[in-house]
């Protein structure tokens, strides 16, 4: 679902307006995010995924009985953003993953892996305490089209 609200900003020193679409983007069918934020906004060709946890947008159930499905549902969430903006998996040049244990890292890695096979963005994976709903995982993304 895109949603697009306009930015207007007047620049004193030159006399311009300059217009700005800002768009939402949201998995089709999918509940509301969490709090008060977008799944995921479009600015001009740029596209900032908010974290995403493995939270089944058809059903609002969370996937959580292994590391290894919660990852996949994760990005499975993530690739249907990208998607939905008009973009790939290949226009991801950043992600951010959150772990509740850095023991699964390979195991994240091995499903990670499979999405961005060639020519994988830049990352960081960190350890923390907690995650919203307590889930084992979180990733954020940022794409940007060609």
């Amino acid at each position: 679902m895109l949603l697009c609200t306009k930015i207007q900003q007047f620049n004193f020193a030159s006399n311009v307006i300059e217009v700005r679409m800002k768009k939402i983007i949201q998995i089709p069918g999918a509940p509301a995010p969490i709090g008060p934020y977008s799944q995921a906004i479009l600015s001009k060709d740029t596209l900032y995924v908010s974290g995403q946890i493995p939270l089944n947008p058809m059903n609002g159930e969370l996937v959580i009985d292994s590391i290894e499905n919660a990852t996949l549902r994760v990005l499975s969430n993530i690739k249907s953003l990208v998607e939905e903006a008009g973009l790939t998996m290949n226009h991801i040049v950043k992600c951010s993953i959150f772990l509740k244990n850095m023991d699964d890292f390979s195991a994240v890695n091995g499903i990670y892996a499979t999405y961005f096979s060639e020519n994988p963005p830049a990352r960081e994976t960190v350890q923390v305490s907690k995650l919203p709903l307590d889930v084992p995982i979180e990733i954020s993304c940022i794409a940007v089209a060609d």
